[in-house]
């Protein structure tokens, strides 16, 4: 599994995964049959001794019928800071235009900082 799928899934993912299958009244087989897969991995998946590949929590978010957001992250651990809610409201009043000039300002630094991240090597200490 790739770093960024093993970062992406948070160490609550385990209680998480246990506490939306016990609300939607799904035991483990019936979760495992859902998604096809043996009972026994959606035990691992749930006591943290296995993770599952990026496949995997599709058919899983797909057969809890939530979002992977939901399934993967924390209820508000991807809000923005207060600061930035507050920009993004303020933002909200702006004319038309000067909001797409922020919004295609905003995607370039995106761009930016994820070609960056994906294309200039970190270095290793060597």
């Amino acid at each position: 599994m790739s770093n960024v799928i093993t970062w992406l899934i948070s160490m609550n993912f385990s209680s998480r995964l246990v506490r939306i299958r016990k609300e939607l009244a799904y035991t483990q087989q019936s979760l495992a049959d859902a998604v096809n897969l043996h009972v026994n991995q959606i035990k691992r998946y749930e006591n943290g001794s296995a993770q599952p590949t990026l496949e995997t929590l599709v058919r899983l978010a797909k057969a809890l019928r939530i979002s992977l957001d939901e399934l993967v992250f924390d209820e508000h651990e991807r809000d923005p800071t207060d600061e930035l809610r507050l920009k993004f409201e303020a933002i909200v009043q702006m004319d038309e235009e000067e909001r797409r000039s922020i919004l295609s300002l905003l995607d370039a630094m995106i761009l930016k900082h994820q070609t960056k991240r994906f294309f200039i090597p970190t270095q290793t200490g060597t």
